[in-house]
C-alpha cells in the first residue's frame, strides 16, 4: 500500500477527535452561558417584583434616570456585536490584519461603554444603599458590567494570541465563544436597558 495513503489514514481519526472536541468545548460554553443566562432572568425577576411592589420605588428627590447618554453607550456596545462578527469574518478568510483591526474596535467601543458607565455612577444621586432600587440598580448594572470587563480581556488574549505564527491556521474556538460571550453581554444589557432606563 501507498505510504502515503497510510499517512492519510492515520491522520483522519485525529482530525475528527479533534473536530469532536471542538463542539464538545463549544456545547460546554454554551451551557455555561444558559447558567449565566439564568443568574441575570433571576436578578430581573427581582428587579420588576419589586418595582411593581414598592410603593416608593425611585429614591427620594430622584424622579428619573437620565436616558441619553446611556443610550449613546447601549447603541456603541449593540454597534460592538456587528464589529466582533466582523473580525471573526475576517479570520475566517485568514486576514489577521482585518481581524485584529476590527476586534481592536470593538474592545475600544466595550471600554467607551465601562467608561460611560463609571461617567454615569459617579454623577448619580443615590448610592448602592439607597433603597431598595439603588441596590438593585448598581447589582443589575455592576454585574453587567463586570461581564463587559470580562469581555474586553478575553478580546485582548485572543488578540495577543493573533501574533503567534500559525495559532489560527486552523480551529478558532477561543474566537468563536469570545464572539459568542460578547453576543450574550449585548443582549443582556439591552434587557437591563428597557427595565432600568425606559421602564421608569
Amino acid at each position: 500500500m501507498d505510504s502515503s495513503i497510510i499517512a492519510e489514514q492515520l491522520e483522519q481519526p485525529v482530525h475528527e477527535h479533534s473536530h469532536d472536541e471542538e463542539g464538545n468545548k463549544m456545547f460546554g460554553f454554551v451551557v455555561f452561558l444558559l447558567s449565566e443566562s439564568v443568574i441575570f432572568l433571576s436578578f430581573f425577576a427581582g428587579y420588576i417584583v419589586y418595582k411593581t411592589t414598592t410603593p416608593d420605588w425611585l429614591p427620594a428627590g430622584v424622579s428619573g434616570l437620565e436616558i441619553k447618554e446611556p443610550g449613546i453607550n447601549t447603541v456603541v456596545l449593540v454597534a460592538s456585536s456587528f464589529v466582533i462578527y466582523l473580525a471573526e469574518r475576517a479570520l475566517a478568510r485568514h486576514d489577521l490584519n482585518k481581524f485584529r483591526l476590527f476586534l481592536l474596535a470593538t474592545i475600544a467601543m466595550g471600554t467607551y461603554f465601562l467608561v460611560g458607565q463609571a461617567i454615569e455612577w459617579s454623577n448619580l444621586a443615590f448610592g448602592f444603599t439607597t433603597g431598595v432600587f439603588g441596590g438593585m440598580f448598581y447589582l443589575l448594572t455592576g454585574f453587567h458590567g463586570l461581564h463587559v470587563l470580562s469581555g474586553i480581556i478575553l478580546q485582548l488574549i485572543i488578540f495577543a494570541r493573533s501574533f503567534i505564527p500559525g495559532n489560527y491556521d486552523s480551529g478558532h474556538f477561543g474566537v468563536n465563544a469570545t464572539s459568542l460571550f460578547w453576543h450574550f453581554v449585548d443582549v443582556i444589557w439591552i434587557i437591563l436597558f428597557v427595565l432600568i432606563y425606559v421602564w421608569q
